[in-house]
């Protein structure tokens, strides 16, 4: 991942982001599912319905902000169950597309999404203003 860009994860992040999910679980618009394999947590995905983004000049949609599956647990269809079924509880709340962002050097997420039916429609860009 780009340093300068993405967030560090610090050893807090994950007592952090969890209690973050939890305040979520509530919120009529967000939908968290999560993969267990024998009890224990393999995965999670984190989405919402949006309405009118026009900063981001997209109508009403669901939008796919994480997911997660530990990587002793990648490469056995995992994520892909989860991808399924967050699109699929997506489009039952009415989302009539579904969006996300991928980091650039994330080629394994990218072929799961562009396998899942994905297309390539933005492209982020970043410049850190001290750099020039």
């Amino acid at each position: 991942m780009d340093p300068e860009r993405f967030i560090a994860a610090t050893p807090g992040t994950e007592k952090g982001y969890g209690s973050f999910l939890g305040t979520q679980l509530d919120e009529q618009n967000v939908i968290i599912l999560v993969a267990e394999r024998d009890g224990e947590v393999v995965g999670y995905t984190y989405a919402g319905v949006e309405g009118t983004d026009y900063m981001a000049l997209r109508g009403p949609a669901g939008v796919l902000y994480d997911i997660v599956v530990d990587p002793a647990h990648r490469k056995h269809g995992v994520g892909r169950k989860l991808l399924d079924a967050t699109l699929e509880a997506l489009k039952a709340r009415g989302a009539p597309r579904v969006v996300l962002s991928t980091a650039e050097r994330n080629a394994s997420a990218q072929r799961l999404f562009d396998r899942a039916g994905f297309r390539r429609t933005m492209i982020e860009m970043t410049r850190e203003l001290d750099s020039r």
